[in-house]
This record gives C-alpha cells, structure tokens and sequence, in this order.
C-alpha cells in the first residue's frame, strides 16, 4: 500500500478516535461560567460566532476540561477551523494518488479530523480533570466530616480545603465558596458546584450537605461512608488496571526481548563458526 492510502487510513482513524472522545464526554447544559465565557462575544459577527460555539458545545467543553481561564472560545473556533483548513490541504495533496473512492474518503476524512481534533483534545483532558478530581474527593470528606463534627459550617469547611489543597477539586470548592461569600445561599453554591463537575460522586456529596441543611440529619457518617466507598472504589479500579498491565508486559517481553536475545545468540553463533566447525 502507497503512502496516500495510508495517509487516507490514518484521517479516518484520526476523525473515528476524535469522534469517540468527543461521544465519550457527557453534554452538559451551558451555566453560568459558559455564559460568563461568551459575555465578551455579544454583538455582530462575535455574537454569531458564539452562537455557533453554543451550538458545538465548546464552553461547555472548556468548563469541563478546566481551561476556560487559559483558552477562549475565539482561540478553540480558530483552532478548529484551522484544523479543517489543514485538513483540505492534505486532502488535496493525498487525493491524486488515491483511487476514486478512497479519494472522496480522504476528501472527507482529513478535514473532518481536523475540524474534531480541539474537541477531541478537550473531552480527554476533561476526563483526566474528572480523574484527579475524583482522587482527591476521599480526603476531602475525610475534613469535611471532622469540621461537621466540630460543628462548623459546611461552607467554612469547604473554604478551608479550598485553600489548604490545589487541584481540580480545590479550583472547584474555591468557586462554591466565592459564591457564598457574594451572598448567594448554600443551596445554590452547591447547585452550581453540580451544574460545573458532572459526576455520581460530587452529585452524592452535594445531596448530602443538602439533606443535612434541610433536615438536619447527620452529616459527618454519611461523608466518611462515601469516602470508604470512593476508596474502595478506586482500589478495585487500580487492581483491574494492573490485571491489564501484566499481559501488556509479556507481549513486550515476547515481541522485543526474546527476539533480541535470539539475535544476540544468532550473532555469537555466526562470529565462532569457525572454531564450532573445526571442533567438527
């Protein structure tokens, strides 16, 4: 096979993965970072250019993967079409040694993949996020059901974690707590806090300071039996990931060391023929 079929093969691989990132990120509805996102993009072309970003969700993506500080959505939008320019180039460039059909694939396939790719990069570094996040989630119970016992505020507690840790998490509380101290309610920080990180188990730990607010029951065992169960849970997620790792491990042992040491006892066998035959 020449290189513009493989050229070909690789876009339509590249524009399948870019779709499976892109289908494996959870669509969430656009809150108040999103639109505090396109606030600047308001008028004229800016504002149609934000609604096409509303449309393909690239706030919500940013929010998500934690860059919308680092990353506009002007810079994602100049990104992708970009991509997309890159891609016709290419296309253009493989189609001629193609044959009929596969040119169109490839006519297709580059700049599809180039216009995916932002979104792709974005839905990964989104899950890596949700990753550490998740981490850090066990500890953070941990202090915040000592601070319960103690009988402070949820709210206090939380800006406390916020400023003594970093990470996603921290970034996350820092925000609630902001809200709070602007004078919104408890009740809406936390549903704000739900609305940004998408996922069972800071849905779990928002319910529960709810339900604590509301009608008083006992927060301090309910935030330690979610951690124990975090923990447990991310322990059995390392044993499977390590249970993976072991057949990985001995492909690469059979695949390039045995080879390897193959060829070495080749190459000493082939440098003393001489005295192996004489011995003959």
């Amino acid at each position: 096979m020449d290189a513009p079929a493989l050229l070909a093969g690789a876009a339509v691989l590249l524009a399948a993965a870019s779709l499976r990132e892109i289908a494996g990120g959870r669509e969430e509805e656009i809150g108040a970072v999103s639109r505090r996102a396109l606030a600047s993009l308001s008028a004229g072309r800016a504002r149609s250019l934000a609604d096409a970003a509303l449309r393909l969700g690239i706030p919500g993506r940013l929010a998500r993967a934690g860059l919308g500080e680092r990353f506009g959505v002007g810079a994602v939008m100049a990104g992708k079409l970009a991509g997309a320019v890159l891609g016709v180039l290419v296309a253009l460039l493989a189609a001629p040694g193609l044959p009929g059909r596969i040119s169109l694939v490839a006519a297709v396939a580059f700049p599809a993949a180039g216009f995916l790719a932002p979104d792709a990069l974005l839905e990964r570094e989104a899950r890596r996020r949700m990753r550490r996040l998740v981490v850090s989630l066990p500890d953070a119970l941990d202090l915040l059901a000592v601070g319960a016992e103690a009988g402070r505020s949820p709210g206090a507690v939380l800006g406390e974690i916020a400023a003594a840790t970093s990470g996603p998490l921290a970034k996350e509380l820092a925000m609630a707590t902001a809200e709070i101290e602007c004078g919104a309610s408890q009740g809406e920080a936390l549903a704000g806090l739900r609305e940004r990180v998408r996922g069972g188990d800071v849905a779990a730990l928002t319910a529960a300071l709810e339900r604590s607010q509301r009608y008083g029951s006992p927060l301090a065992d309910q935030l330690r039996d979610r951690a124990t169960s975090l923990r447990h849970e991310q322990r059995r997620r390392i044993e499977e990931l390590a249970a993976r790792a072991a057949p990985k491990i001995q492909l690469v042992v059979a695949l390039a060391l045995v080879p390897s040491v193959l060829l070495m006892i080749v190459a000493a066998l082939v440098a003393n023929a001489e005295l192996l035959l004489a011995g003959l």
